[in-house]
């Protein structure tokens, strides 16, 4: 079909035409949620930035000191003294000569040695893997069963939702980190392991994740789809983990990063106060406590950790930002419209 022409002598294109092309192009432009979640997130500079600072520590503690009999390929024993050598000063170089350092080098003892001359980077990657085991599993347990109580409160409602809102609110009114010690002590010396430890902060901090998931699922029962399952007799734990958990994915992944953040700055502050974990096994938190004197003199022992501490909680948190803005859609009409005003 040959388009009219007009009296400057270009083509007339009807507002037909217009609408179709744009139809045609949004529709060879349409993504998957998978898709539009996975861009919406890589677009999120810093949350890509903490997840290559977050893989680094990780594959660096695990890699380095070796984990469940597998060695590594860092050749001293965190367990091990040894001679002082140059008063246990790092030997690790990160200037380069040209601008007047002594050049990239790791040396003998990148992170010093502790005051029996036992190798600090060695006990630092130690400590650095504990600690990331205790947050991943107080993560996990801690989202399992705030996810698993904030449903079947949303879900049920009525004296159901009445008795679980109230177990809630009384773990959130009881001072977490002072509930948290006194039964991390008691676990601590009955049992000494980490994975006990860990159970007992995950079954106290899933409360957040509890009220928030329970708000998603009073919502989400009203819908049409919720009604089909329920008239087509589906059986409630299919319509919950079936139809409604999985509809609050967002929120559950969301507060599960946030949770692990939160992990590791309580695991550090319940070790450095003594009531986490204890010798001889060690963390980012004990080593601070156990060095927290030779700040004055040897400052490397307390910088050290409480910087992988920091890098850690706070690349987490990153990351969580990142998949709450990727995971809610309204985001990404926000960012259009402050590209639009600052265009305009």
């Amino acid at each position: 079909m040959q388009s009219e022409m007009g009296p400057d002598g270009h083509p007339v294109v009807s507002l037909a035409e217009v609408e179709d092309a744009e139809l045609a192009k949004n529709e060879s432009q349409s993504r998957s949620q998978g898709q539009l979640i996975r861009r919406r997130f890589l677009n999120h500079k810093p949350a890509i930035i903490s997840s290559v600072v977050l893989v680094f520590i990780t594959v660096m503690a695990f890699s380095s000191i070796g984990f469940a009999g597998i060695p590594g390929w860092w050749d001293k024993d965190y367990s091990k003294a040894g001679e002082l050598i140059n008063g246990g000063a790092p030997t690790l170089s990160l200037l380069p000569t040209w601008l007047g350092g002594s050049g990239l080098a790791f040396g003998e003892s990148p992170f010093g040695q502790d005051n029996t001359g036992k190798d600090y980077f060695a006990l630092v990657m130690r400590g650095t893997q504990k600690s990331i085991i205790i947050a991943v599993i107080v993560g996990m347990v801690a989202t399992f069963i705030g996810a698993i109580i904030g449903a079947v409160a949303g879900y049920f409602r009525g004296w159901v939702d009445e008795v679980l809102m109230r177990i809630t609110d009384l773990f959130i009114v009881i001072p977490l980190l002072v509930l948290a010690a006194v039964l991390a002590q008691m676990v601590g010396n009955k049992s000494g392991s980490i994975f006990a430890l860990a159970f007992v902060l995950g079954l106290l901090t899933w409360t957040g994740l509890a009220r928030l998931v329970r708000g998603e699922i009073l919502s989400l029962r009203e819908r049409e789809y919720v009604a089909a399952a329920q008239a087509m007799g589906s059986k409630t734990s299919r319509v919950i983990f079936k139809h409604l958990l999985p509809n609050t994915v967002g929120v559950i992944v969301v507060n599960a990063t946030f949770a692990i953040a939160g992990a590791i700055l309580l695991e550090t502050s319940l070790s450095y106060l003594g009531f986490g974990v204890q010798p001889p096994e060690t963390s980012l938190g004990l080593l601070i406590s156990q060095y927290q004197n030779a700040f004055t003199n040897r400052p490397w022992l307390f910088w050290w950790p409480g910087m992988i501490i920091v890098a850690i909680a706070l690349s987490v948190n990153f990351l969580g930002d990142g998949l709450r803005d990727a995971f809610d859609p309204r985001q990404t009409r926000k960012a259009k419209r402050r590209k639009t005003k600052e265009l305009s």
